[in-house]
């Protein structure tokens, strides 16, 4: 899909997530394409960055340029009994109120209770053990 990102930010491969607009994009005449194109909490991945350039007053050097992005893939710890590669599930994890080194892999940014997801691949166990006994492995979801 096609949006505008800033030209400071503007390279293929970077990762960003989307919060949302400014209150000065309302009236913007490239809002459809910049800001109602993209999911807000959702994270996003440069496909291709494009030639075409936009003036922006809310950009570092008052431009935007335009990209082409996809939905990123994301790491998440699941139940290793349960992740298989090419596999779909609802994204639905656990209670836990442990504020270990994976919580954010247990709770990644960009994932919401009951997405549909689709395991990509698997990327093995993690180098730290889950403190509540679990048995986990990371894998790559889109």
């Amino acid at each position: 899909m096609i949006t505008l990102i800033g030209t400071d930010l503007a390279e293929k491969g970077l990762k960003f997530m989307h919060y949302g607009a400014s209150s000065k994009c309302e009236d913007c005449r490239f809002k459809a394409t910049c800001i109602d194109s993209l999911e807000g909490g959702r994270m996003y991945r440069i496909k291709d960055v494009k030639d075409a350039k936009q003036p922006c007053p809310i950009h570092n050097g008052g431009e935007v340029q335009v990209v082409d992005v996809d939905r990123a893939l994301i790491k998440v710890l699941l139940d290793s009994k349960r992740a298989f590669e090419g596999s779909r599930f609802s994204y639905n994890p656990r209670p836990c109120d442990e504020e270990c080194s994976l919580r954010n892999l247990c709770f990644p940014e960009g994932l919401y209770k009951d997405d549909k997801c689709k395991i990509v691949k698997k990327l093995g166990k993690p180098l730290e053990k889950c403190p509540k006994g679990l048995e986990l492995i990371m894998v790559l979801v889109k």
